[in-house]
């Protein structure tokens, strides 16, 4: 059975202060629960603050993003080893956010999870489709397309499931207030892990953890998380919340 896993992706969020709070929150909370994996994700001035919080708890730490190389002339960008050195396990890639305003492409996506599998990072690769591309019945040709790019290249391997994450974010439902419905989340779950069986193998495939990531809220993430295909959740607006936070990791335990 896979162990749901739920992360919280705090963006551009917080400050010193509050993001500290908020970890110490979250600590308690999860306290010695193993029936859930649980991370956070703060942006990059708080990672070592927070790190040092997380240290020897049931939480885990992990980057937005990453820049592909070990090290370099890129100014302003973040590399691997960096994230790991202050005690990153995880990072989110290919995230919307970065894919619609920032022009990332699924070429670029693929080279960052590439360089965090090499250096050791687990990274939560997120796919999902926009509105309009949904409007089009075009979500299963983007999706195949955004995951068969996305991991181009990547071999499959006996332990690539605990290595890899992926998150099903439609766009439309981030930071709307929208949100998919469950059979809606389960069919685009289901989707993605019958094109991984075909990419990485059934065995692969039938162990990976898929999140859904798309406005899950307290009130949505037991109906949501109940799927049989949504392992977890990718959580935005509501991870700022610690209550909120946990209510959604309790949901992730009793699926």
């Amino acid at each position: 059975m896979r162990t749901p896993f739920v992360a919280g992706n705090w963006k551009m969020f917080s400050n010193s202060d509050s993001a500290q709070k908020l970890a110490a929150a979250i600590v308690a909370g999860v306290g010695k629960e193993d029936r859930v994996r649980v991370a956070v994700c703060p942006p990059f001035p708080y990672l070592a603050l927070v790190g040092a919080i997380l240290n020897g708890s049931r939480v885990g730490l992990g980057g937005q993003n990453h820049y592909p190389e070990k090290e370099g002339a890129f100014t302003g960008e973040v590399s691997p080893s960096m994230l790991l050195d202050v005690g990153c396990q995880y990072v989110i890639v290919g995230h919307s956010e970065r894919r619609h305003k920032l022009g990332e492409s699924d070429a670029f996506i693929n080279r960052k999870v590439k360089a965090a599998l090499a250096a050791g990072l687990r990274p939560i690769l997120c796919v999902g489709e926009t509105l309009e591309e949904r409007e089009a019945n075009q979500t299963a040709a983007v999706l195949q397309r955004q995951l068969t790019q996305g991991l181009a290249d990547v071999p499959s391997s006996a332990d690539l499931h605990e290595q890899l994450v992926i998150a099903y974010e439609p766009v439309w439902a981030i930071g709307t207030g929208c949100n998919a419905t469950p059979a809606q989340a389960q069919e685009a779950n289901a989707f993605l892990r019958s094109r991984l069986a075909e990419q990485l193998g059934r065995a692969t495939a039938d162990q990976m953890i898929i999140q859904y990531g798309g406005s899950t809220k307290p009130d949505n993430a037991a109906s949501l998380l109940n799927q049989p295909d949504v392992d977890g959740a990718l959580v935005g607006g509501a991870s700022l919340n610690a209550v909120q936070f946990l209510t959604i990791v309790q949901a992730a335990i009793r699926r």
